[in-house]
């Protein structure tokens, strides 16, 4: 397949790298080094990696616009978005070839070719393999973007990493002087704005009776400790290791889209078939979902409780999750 990949790479002289919409740092990542990968390979290729970027992830690098291109003789390369309707990018149809490289479970066919790899952490371990696979070349900067996107994805490695992840991480270092503290302060440093609204979560959480913990973060909130909708949804994972709950979500408010944002995590329930009930999806315990009103918002939070207490129901029995 990672061949298949590089034959069409070659072939097309202009390509467009998107991803899904709500950036975070594995999806960013991901395609703007495999941007930079293409574009140190082949120099003369129009490359460009597109969607609404993010103040947060600024340095990571920049993102494209999609402007004067040519559809019906170019090729959309789609990272880490199961389903057509969440990629961050126009016109999906009006391509003359289309590439999925993806990690989550299989939603939908749009592409023509299709590469779906549930087991792996990342879309930046499936750039990297791509890397590693094919005559695409590397480089330091690179590198590092992809070792950012994959700390990111696994939460320090902590989920969905297995022995092959780690022998491609150890390829990579015996490869290249990565400044970890450097890279980890990129990605983990906040400021105290955000800390503070941290605070504000952690204080007003509510938790439901079978280990649901949320907050509803509405726009003046977000607002008043001068975040951002993104920022507020990210911390998200910032609540792994509280013992009286199961699964933790952010509920937040983006006025100027008019929509509501809904981050999902979870320690043993499966939570993507509720997150795509709602607009969303992801994996079995990292999921998301949109919907439009506050009222949405608090019948998933119903449906994942439920989903807790069968859970819960099935731990005490003894059987399987």
């Amino acid at each position: 397949m990672f061949k298949k990949i590089y034959k069409a790479i070659k072939k097309y002289d202009t390509i467009v790298i998107a991803r899904h919409i709500g950036v975070d740092p594995d999806a960013m990542a991901s395609e703007l080094a495999l941007k930079e990968a293409i574009l140190l390979t082949f120099p003369k290729k129009n490359v460009l990696a597109v969607g609404t970027g993010g103040a947060k992830f600024a340095y990571l690098g920049t993102l494209d616009k999609l402007e004067n291109v040519d559809y019906s003789n170019a090729m959309l390369i789609v990272l880490d978005t199961p389903d057509q309707r969440r990629v961050d990018c126009p016109e999906i149809d009006s391509f003359s070839y289309k590439v999925k490289m993806d990690h989550h479970p299989f939603v939908e066919k749009f592409c023509d070719i299709e590469m779906i790899e549930e087991e792996k952490s990342s879309a930046c371990q499936l750039v990297l393999e791509l890397l590693y696979k094919t005559k695409l070349k590397r480089n330091q900067s690179i590198i590092e973007k992809l070792f950012i996107g994959l700390v990111s994805d696994t939460n320090r490695f902590l989920f969905n990493s297995n022995s092959e992840l780690f022998s491609l991480i150890a390829k990579i270092l015996k490869e290249y002087p990565l400044d970890l503290p450097s890279l980890y302060q990129k990605l983990y440093m906040r400021p105290l704005h955000e800390v503070r609204l941290q605070g504000y979560i952690e204080q007003n959480m509510k938790v439901t009776e079978n280990g649901v913990g949320y907050i509803s973060l509405t726009s003046d909130v977000i607002s008043k400790f001068s975040a951002d909708v993104g920022s507020a949804g990210n911390m998200v994972n910032n609540f792994n290791y509280i013992d009286e709950i199961l699964v933790w979500t952010m509920i937040s408010e983006d006025k100027k889209n008019e929509i509501i944002k809904i981050n999902i995590r979870s320690r043993g329930p499966v939570i993507n078939t509720v997150a795509e009930k709602y607009h969303g999806g992801g994996h079995k315990f990292a999921s998301g979902a949109r919907v439009t009103t506050m009222e949405e918002a608090e019948l998933l939070v119903h449906d994942l409780d439920r989903v807790c207490q069968e859970y819960i129901k099935n731990m005490e029995g003894g059987e399987e999750k």
